[in-house]
């Protein structure tokens, strides 16, 4: 780093007024450093500024000793497991010199990085936001899975028996691995089914019953896919009238997950009528091609470890926004930034991964190639609806993909006034006649009459006297 680019990082400090993601401002080198070391090598990496008052808006700390802070500094670097080498730099800076220390984010297998004298799981740190948050046992578990590939989707189930599992996928899948590999079952059926990781042990591994069990939710109670529709833009924003438009808690087999999952978001979105020139274009919100493989790769790359074992997969449908999010956050050595280029692939249940590779879906083809192509595909859907490409949020303990709704063009109709007044209606805690005008384009009148039938129809309410200028209307609630 230049004294240049020292001054203008300083000066963006300066205006925003607190330390940054990537940035930590220290007035001195005392032990809370460690902390920052720490966090810096299990995240992104970044940046120590030491010698600046936080207090006094970044402004230079009287009588620094930048010579002693940076022989401090060395020795608590050394007190980090693995050791920390960061790159240390004196610059001069407003008539006095600051220490500037680089740390660089930690390679997946030698993460985390942790304070030596509190051990792995007391002194393993993480960057959020301005500050240093130490890793749960549960994120420190999910660095080491770096370190030594996960099989808990190869463990058997010991309460299951091969009666769990629906005897018609099963046996398919079995003639169809015969075919393959006729020496597998060279030894009989019972030796093929452990060498193809069906059963340990005369039990079902987690992976066949995920796949092939006629109710794996009788083991695993949480292994669900919970589906939620939100009528506002963020969870409890809505506190009167209807706070959930639709919710699901789905179980069955990841396949049967699969294709509940998609059959619920295309139930709760809209098609927009595309019109250019003679002809109308149904465009839905969200493309569902993008939303199967989102689902397809939170079923498959989820956590499956026992402490995530109580957590679901979860879709949340907002105004603007789809999310899809797992438990457990990218794998091995994908990362955002490199997630869907060719030749990055990583995946945390091989086993699981290989039989959702062979296991049939009703309208034909299998459920994954497992090629990493699902983020290709998805942003290739994406741009053939004319949307963005998803946000990625990837955090240790969890996935999240958003889906930002297409913008609707002024060209595209939504059916009737009564269609668009009600769908409006169900995305807010209230609406006037004027807003419903302005919104849709309908005359005031369309939009009375729509308001008009709804209210004969018991469907919407008016939220003020009869006859108030301050008139608003608002859905009823349903019974869930």
């Amino acid at each position: 780093m230049s004294p240049e680019e020292l001054a203008e990082l300083v000066a963006k400090l300066r205006v925003i007024g607190t330390d940054q993601q990537n940035v930590e401002v220290k007035s001195g080198v005392g032990k809370s450093i460690k902390e920052t070391l720490s966090a810096f090598s299990n995240a992104d990496g970044g940046t120590i500024i030491v010698g600046l008052s936080e207090e006094t808006n970044f402004s230079p700390v009287q009588n620094f000793n930048h010579s002693q802070a940076s022989d401090k500094l060395e020795t608590f670097c050394q007190q980090i497991t693995p050791v920390i080498v960061p790159d240390i730099k004196l610059i001069p800076f407003e008539g006095t010199v600051l220490l500037v220390a680089i740390v660089k984010s930690l390679p997946a297998t030698d993460k985390p990085a942790f304070i030596t004298d509190k051990g792995r799981y007391r002194g393993s740190y993480i960057r959020l936001g301005d500050g240093d948050v130490m890793l749960s046992e549960y994120e420190v578990s999910k660095m080491l899975e770096e370190k030594t590939p996960p099989t808990w989707d190869q463990q058997p189930v010991a309460a299951a028996t091969l009666e769990d599992l629906d005897e018609q996928l099963l046996n398919s899948f079995l003639e169809l691995h015969r075919g393959r590999r006729p020496k597998t079952f060279a030894d009989g059926e019972d030796a093929a089914l452990k060498r193809l990781k069906i059963t340990g042990g005369n039990h079902p591994t987690m992976a066949s019953l995920l796949t092939m069990g006629i109710y794996p939710q009788e083991f695993f109670p949480r292994l669900t896919l919970n589906f939620a529709a939100f009528p506002g833009t963020e969870k409890g924003t809505i506190t009167t009238g209807v706070r959930l438009l639709d919710s699901a808690t789905i179980t069955g087999t990841i396949p049967e997950l699969i294709s509940a999952g998609v059959d619920k978001v295309a139930n709760n979105m809209r098609t927009a009528g595309f019109i250019d020139n003679k002809f109308r274009t149904n465009i839905p919100d969200y493309p569902l091609i993008a939303v199967r493989e989102a689902l397809v790769n939170a079923l498959m790359h989820r956590d499956y470890a026992p402490a995530a074992l109580g957590s679901p997969v979860h879709i949340n449908m907002f105004v603007d926004r789809l999310e899809i999010s797992n438990p457990g956050g990218l794998y091995g050595g994908v990362t955002v930034n490199n997630l869907g280029k060719p030749g990055v692939s990583s995946t945390r249940n091989q086993l699981l991964a290989t039989f959702l590779e062979d296991i049939p879906l009703e309208g034909g083809g299998t459920v994954a190639e497992n090629r990493g192509t699902g983020i290709p595909t998805i942003n290739k859907a994406l741009a053939d609806a004319l949307m963005p490409t998803p946000e990625i949020i990837n955090r240790l303990d969890s996935f999240t993909i958003v889906f930002h709704k297409r913008r609707v063009a002024p060209t595209e109709s939504y059916g009737t006034a009564f269609q668009q007044v009600l769908a409006i209606l169900n995305t807010k805690a209230s609406a006037s006649s004027a807003e419903l005008s302005a919104e849709t384009g309908l005359s005031r009148t369309a939009i009375q009459r729509a308001l008009n039938q709804a209210l004969a129809q018991g469907l919407i309410e008016q939220t003020e006297p009869a006859r108030s200028p301050k008139q608003r209307y608002r859905v009823l609630p349903r019974d869930h």
